[in-house]
């Protein structure tokens, strides 16, 4: 007589109960990214409309037409929401500038269009609707310093490849090592499309409207002198 209990005991579970499980859990899954979609596409409609990060998590939830309680599921609160949001709108724009570049045949050319264009995306511009590079990523750069160093991963990544592509060609002055030199570069190309246009009002220059803003040229030119042979 078989005693099924032996039989099942050390055997694996049946083929049509993973399927089963797997099925639910890939449904759940769907469904749960689904809603934090919705959440953040909800905030990035808040904040364009309001060219700010300045609002409350009830706006996205009331723009999103889900709950409160599924935010909190989701979310542990508005820094995170934003942070997912800064991650993500950072991925894309490494996307935007990884194409720029690779137009680019010399390795130098695409460096310089790479550092170009993280400028031009960085910098203040209430037209272009971008508060979560100009508002909240100067603000988590001191609160949260561990939070930015991931999210700028996948830049970092891109510029130090680029870097290390003119350092191949023989265009990088001697001993430079490609990640600390894009790390820098990344850092000031960034520090200063956040600074720029936004001067001292207490300072003599503002003071006599004589402010000249930055430009990508100018800081090509700087980054250049610093990391070229």
């Amino acid at each position: 007589m078989v005693n099924i209990d032996e039989v099942t005991a050390g055997g694996d579970e049946p083929t049509w109960k993973e399927r089963a499980v797997e099925r639910s859990t890939r449904a759940a899954k769907l469904r749960a990214e689904q809603r934090v979609q919705r959440f953040l596409d909800a905030a990035q409609s808040v904040i364009t409309g309001k060219g700010t990060t300045d609002f409350t998590v009830q706006e996205v939830v009331d723009v999103s037409g889900q709950s409160l309680r599924s935010f909190y599921q989701h979310f542990d609160g508005k820094h995170e929401l934003l942070l997912a949001l800064f991650e993500d709108a950072l991925r894309r724009a490494t996307i935007q500038i990884a194409a720029a570049a690779d137009a680019r045949p010399d390795p130098v050319d695409a460096l310089r269009t790479a550092v170009q264009l993280l400028f031009e995306l960085s910098r203040p511009d209430p037209d272009a609707h971008r508060a979560l590079f100009t508002e909240f990523a100067p603000r988590l750069v001191l609160s949260h310093p561990a939070e930015v160093r991931r999210a700028h991963a996948p830049l970092l990544d891109l510029l130090t490849a680029l870097t290390a592509g003119a350092a191949q060609a023989g265009r990088l002055r001697s001993g430079a090592e490609p990640r600390r030199v894009a790390a820098l570069a990344m850092a000031t190309v960034m520090f200063t499309a956040h600074a720029n246009g936004a001067p001292d009002p207490g300072s003599p220059a503002a003071a006599h409207g004589n402010v000249r803003p930055v430009s990508a040229d100018e800081i090509w030119d700087f980054v250049a002198h610093g990391i070229a042979g």
